[in-house]
């Protein structure tokens, strides 16, 4: 009887959501770390972007620095985050005589290379991305030549490379496909010749998440991504929620702190999670609704994602 006194609400959630394969690694990198030099470890920076995640591996051992010389005791282990650092980071520790792994995902490694590639072929390198993204700072540190950075189209018609020139780009892999796509075109109509990337740099993973908030965002009233306002890539499906039909669009760095009251005269709801927030914030979320509405969930079905990035071997269970 008592659900029969609460106000239904139809929740629509998107599949695939949360976690990636390289925040996945990223993240058993650092407990495998905490399993096999006991604790204190080091991580430079976020690991990644979910305030959830940090402090969980904050309680197990991890600390979390900006800069290798906030390290104390240089014999403890540390860790590069996932998003990528510049050449000079692994240098560093070196100098420093840290043992250091290296938690790059594997797809913004893959970057790294095209953009050490591009260099050898003396092409000018463009680099779609956002200022000071902790991706695009690593990956603007792989190499000595100038990488140009451009954040929307505007940016393109204020590069002064010359236009019959051959040029290459790359693109940060959080980044919305929509506005990624206006951005290319922009480029192709300047330049004569482009060298385009073997593959999209976009991750599997953005698009995925993506391409799962648009198939729902017209159906909700309002759409919530769990994520962090750090984090590109949940920025980017708020964005997309928006474009796509939502009437609403909203981040949500922390489940509780949800205020009902944005709930007034809404019927339909869109959740997602971003790459780096984990299931587990969308579930609690999902517990809360129930505790003051009737929820009605609607999930279609959706392929599972199956890709798996290994750890180094040395830190593997042996």
């Amino acid at each position: 009887m008592q659900n029969l006194l609460k106000r239904q609400i139809n929740v629509f959630l998107a599949g695939p959501r949360g976690f990636c394969a390289g925040v996945d690694r990223a993240i058993l990198m650092v407990e495998e770390t905490l399993k096999k030099y006991g604790k204190p470890i080091y991580v430079r920076h976020e690991i990644v972007h979910n305030k959830y995640v940090v402090d969980n591996l904050e309680s197990k051992g991890a600390i979390f620095i900006d800069d290798l010389k906030e390290i104390k005791d240089r014999k403890r282990p540390v860790i590069f985050s996932a998003h990528g650092v510049p050449k000079s980071v692994p240098k560093n520790a070196k100098n420093l005589n840290l043992e250091y792994f290296d938690a790059t995902c594997p797809l913004v490694s893959k970057i790294h290379r095209e953009v050490e590639n591009f260099e050898q072929k003396k092409l000018p390198i463009i680099l779609i991305g956002h200022k000071n993204h902790p991706e695009v700072i690593g990956t603007m540190g792989q190499i000595n030549s100038k990488i140009y950075l451009v954040e929307n189209k505007e940016d393109v018609y204020k590069l002064d490379i010359p236009t019959d020139k051959e040029i290459a780009y790359v693109t940060q892999t959080t980044l919305s496909l929509d506005d990624t796509k206006s951005i290319i075109s922009e480029i192709k109509k300047k330049y004569l010749k482009v060298i385009e990337p073997k593959k999209n740099d976009i991750c599997y993973a953005t698009t995925n998440r993506q391409n799962a908030v648009k198939k729902i965002a017209q159906d909700c009233d309002l759409f919530i991504v769990i994520g962090a306002k750090n984090s590109s890539n949940s920025l980017r499906l708020v964005e997309v929620a928006n474009e796509y039909g939502a009437k609403k669009s909203i981040l949500l760095e922390d489940v509780n702190k949800f205020k009902n009251s944005l709930l007034n005269e809404v019927a339909n709801i869109g959740i997602t999670a971003s790459a780096s927030a984990p299931e587990i914030l969308v579930q609690n979320f999902i517990s809360d609704l129930e505790k003051n509405y009737q929820v009605i969930l609607h999930e279609s079905d959706y392929i599972k994602e199956n890709v798996n990035f290994n750890i180094p071997h040395k830190l593997k269970n042996l």
